[in-house]
């Protein structure tokens, strides 16, 4: 059993441009910025949490 938390990078691929305040505040505490930009995370349940919220907006690739 592998308990280890694996990194997720996730970018942002459409603009939080016109989307509700808290999808922009997700955004934002996620660290992304700008279009294009892709933070590296630990794959904790808050973070995932945070990325189903936008899911519509983001691309997430899971890493080792």
């Amino acid at each position: 059993m592998n308990d280890a938390i694996k990194t997720v990078a996730i970018t942002l691929v459409k603009s939080g441009i016109g989307r509700p305040p808290n999808h922009r505040e997700t955004l934002k505490r996620l660290g992304l910025t700008r279009l294009h930009k892709t933070v590296l995370l630990k794959g904790t349940p808050q973070v995932r949490g945070m990325v189903n919220q936008v899911s519509h907006l983001v691309s997430v690739v899971e890493q080792d």
